[in-house]
């Protein structure tokens, strides 16, 4: 229970967060910022999608670097998911830390129940550390503690509104690194 602005309690709000950082990209661009994703990395963001499906899950929210090889890696994502294309492209979340991508979710329209962020490391990493409050699928706590590699995602329960978002408020409930 959560109490609102008028001093009434209301029922806390389940929500999900998915933490994933972009599949496995060429080393070489025009920049940094214009890296493709490599064939492999294609096929990695694939069965993440398969996998989340699998899972039973399906964000209706979405904040994606608008690096290119993070946009083609949720593309790759909900076109193997059979998803619709929606999502939000922000440049902020492509060189933020943790911290800013917190602060990036805490924006998340009320009505979104899941949401899916996809971002680059070591802020991925960092962020699903920072959210895991230690009451979680201990198995997939092991395997997130083991490092972020590409095509690495990992799924949050979450009581509250987004705002309420911090360090420690999320539980660990799958971990998984997609290899196609």
């Amino acid at each position: 229970m959560t109490e609102s602005s008028n001093g009434r309690t209301k029922p806390a709000v389940q929500r999900r967060v998915i933490v994933m950082r972009h599949a496995k990209a060429e080393q070489v661009g025009s920049s940094d910022f214009d890296r493709t994703l490599s064939q492999r990395g294609v096929g990695d963001a694939e069965e993440v999608g398969r996998w989340l499906v699998a899972q039973g899950l399906e964000p209706d929210h979405a904040i994606v670097s608008a690096a290119v090889r993070t946009s083609q890696t949720w593309e790759s994502v909900a076109a193997a998911a059979g998803w619709d294309d929606v999502a939000d492209y922000d440049d902020a979340l492509y060189d933020a830390g943790p911290e800013t991508a917190l602060d990036l979710m805490r924006e998340t329209p009320d009505h979104a129940r899941t949401l899916m962020v996809v971002g680059h490391n070591p802020t991925m990493g960092y962020l699903a550390q920072l959210l895991d409050d230690g009451d979680g699928d201990e198995e997939a706590a092991n395997e997130l503690a083991t490092g972020y590699p590409t095509a690495a995602v990992t799924v949050f329960d979450f009581e509250g509104d987004w705002s309420d978002l911090e360090e420690q408020c999320a539980t660990v409930r799958a971990h998984h690194v997609g290899r196609g």
